[in-house]
């Protein structure tokens, strides 16, 4: 198994959620966690999802993702859950 992290972050409004997992249920990413809120009419969502079977490299999966947010208005980004880590230590 080798997870990464995905944050989503936008004005909220229908189908962030469908577009974002429909795109990585065609890429074979498996999602493994999911957390949604929307805060004053701003969606902010965290998965935590599988990338070992990914249908396309790290780096595809993440410039596409960036282009799938373009499409709803969001910001999407993924990390290995190894640099999120690292990142986020005390």
């Amino acid at each position: 198994m080798k997870k990464a992290i995905i944050t989503v972050i936008g004005q909220d409004r229908v189908g962030i959620i469908a577009k974002v997992c429909t795109y990585l249920a065609e890429t074979q990413v498996n999602v493994l966690d999911i957390s949604q809120t929307i805060v004053s009419g701003y969606f902010n969502m965290m998965m935590i999802v599988d990338v070992a079977d990914a249908a396309v490299p790290y780096d595809t999966l993440g410039e596409q993702l960036e282009a799938v947010g373009s499409e709803i208005g969001c910001i999407i980004k993924i990390q290995l859950e190894d640099i999120f880590n690292m990142m986020h230590r005390i």
